[in-house]
Order: structure tokens, then sequence, then C-alpha cells
């Protein structure tokens, strides 16, 4: 077992509200007390888009195309799984931060792609969060982030309004991320 597997085998989901994403509901419910984020955008039409843009949402595309590196790293053609625990990890100028995450829910049919994951203990947030790449029946395609947000523990929940600002940038990359002009 690598060292990093063993880290992250040993942390426990940092929140309660497991699955509340809930990458397969619409409308969707967020759960009360949460700091709760929605939002939709095209990102064009056709079977090709969609086969990339799902394939993408399933294997960490939507995070490592806006910065963040994957560690483990997915092997080309492979999706995350259920279960599955990584460090995802965001570079801001000479610093890096590895969050602990574990995917918690995947769908994949027809009509829709999606990876949810949560935080372990350590990350810097509290919560989940989703991307969905649905089709309609005409053939759009288009990109949900869903995500539920608490200050983390520790020396995180002093930082919390700074990584509130830095949430707000990445979910811009987010949802630019699986565009057919960004690839």
């Amino acid at each position: 077992m690598l060292l990093t597997e063993y880290h992250l085998s040993r942390r426990a989901l940092s929140y309660g509200v497991v699955g509340a994403t809930a990458p397969d509901a619409e409308p969707w419910q967020p759960p009360n007390r949460w700091r709760a984020y929605e939002r939709t955008v095209p990102l064009g039409s056709g079977t090709d888009l969609w086969d990339e843009a799902s394939a993408a949402a399933l294997s960490w595309g939507a995070k490592t195309r806006s910065g963040f590196a994957v560690d483990p790293p997915l092997e080309t053609g492979r999706s995350a799984r259920q279960g599955e625990r990584y460090w995802l990890v965001a570079r801001v100028g000479p610093f890096r931060a590895r969050e602990p995450v574990e995917v918690v829910a995947t769908v994949a049919t027809h009509h829709q792609a999606a990876l949810a994951y949560g935080t372990l203990e350590g990350h810097p947030v509290s919560g989940e969060e989703a991307f969905i790449v649905s089709r309609d029946d005409d053939g759009n395609v288009s990109l949900t982030r869903r995500s539920l947000t608490r200050a983390g523990r520790g020396l995180w929940r002093g930082l919390f309004p700074v990584i509130l600002i830095a949430q707000r940038v990445y979910r811009r990359r987010y949802l630019r991320a699986l565009r057919r002009s960004g690839r």
C-alpha cells in the first residue's frame, strides 16, 4: 500500500449529510444550514461533446482542467468509482493545498454522467461537491455544479473567509472547464 493511500484510508468523512448533493435528483433540495450552491451552464450539443464531457465528469476533468491535480491519477480512460479516495492538489502561487476526498456517488446513464465527492478530515472545508453532465432529448449538453460547504476544522476554520474567495474563483473555472472552447 502506498503511503498516500494509507493516510487517506485512516481519515473519516468530515460531514454527516453524505450523498446530499444528489447528482441524480432533479430538482435538488439541499439540506438546511449548509452553504448550498447550484449552477448550470450549457456546453453545446452533439454526440462527440456528450462523449467527451461525460467521460471528463467521471474522471475528475472539471477539477484537472481547472488547475487541480488528482493523486493518485486515474489511468487514461478509467472513471473514478464510489468509495475511492484521492488527494486533490490545488496550487496557489508557490503554495500547494492537499485536500483529502472520497467519491460518494457516480452516475453513468444515457442522459447523465456525474461524480460527487465528499471531504475527509483535514480538508480545508467540510461538505460535498458534484459535477453533473446532462444531455436532453435534443442532444443539448450542460454542466451542473452543486456544492454544500461549511468551515473546516482547526486552522482551516479561521481561514474560511479566504477560502470562500478562492471558491468563487474556482467556481468560474469549473463551469468553463468542460466547454468546447476550453478543450
